[in-house]
């Protein structure tokens, strides 16, 4: 891993972050937030994690942004009038970043002693590894799988007789 390389990335993944807070149009913080996913599945691939990856990039930055993205441009959101008075909240949120920001730096250059440290690469190793994840599911977590699976059936069959009820 190169460590340059990652640093980039979790810099341009916090600017994102803050992007999607900071933007006060629905659809230009959606956009971010899509950003964001995309380069948090960048930082799993730098930690090995490739299941991990695939699978924020499918399910979070495809599945539900997309349908996020769909409820926004239903809604048809306007911009806001700007509100008057809003100084006492930008100068509260100034103080507050800059506090987290002060304990962020002392916790930095405190010492730290982590217990359990030496054990940390044997846990990892297969972390996030498709092999890993299907030995375990299909394996330890076989019964919580399928009452999940026969849990979704239902609900989409659920769904299917609302809306059938509906139509008719």
């Amino acid at each position: 891993m190169s460590l340059p390389l990652f640093l980039v990335f979790a810099c341009l993944l916090v600017a994102a972050a803050l992007g999607v807070i900071l933007q006060r149009h629905p659809l230009r913080s959606a956009l971010a937030l899509v950003a964001t996913l995309f380069l948090l599945a960048v930082v799993f691939l730098f930690l090995d994690a490739q299941l991990v990856a695939v699978l924020q990039i499918i399910v979070y930055a495809g599945a539900i942004m997309v349908l996020f993205l769909f409820v926004i441009m239903l809604l048809n959101l306007q911009s806001e009038p700007r509100e008057a008075g809003r100084v006492g909240l930008k100068l509260a949120a100034t103080l507050a970043g800059s506090l987290l920001a002060l304990q962020l730096i002392a916790l930095s250059r405190a010492p730290v002693a982590i217990p359990g440290a030496g054990t940390a690469g044997a846990v990892a190793e297969g972390f996030g590894m498709t092999v890993s994840v299907g030995e375990r599911l299909f394996t330890q977590y076989l019964l919580p799988f399928e009452i999940t699976s026969v849990l979704l059936l239902v609900a989409i069959i659920g769904a299917v007789v609302l809306a059938k009820r509906q139509v008719s």
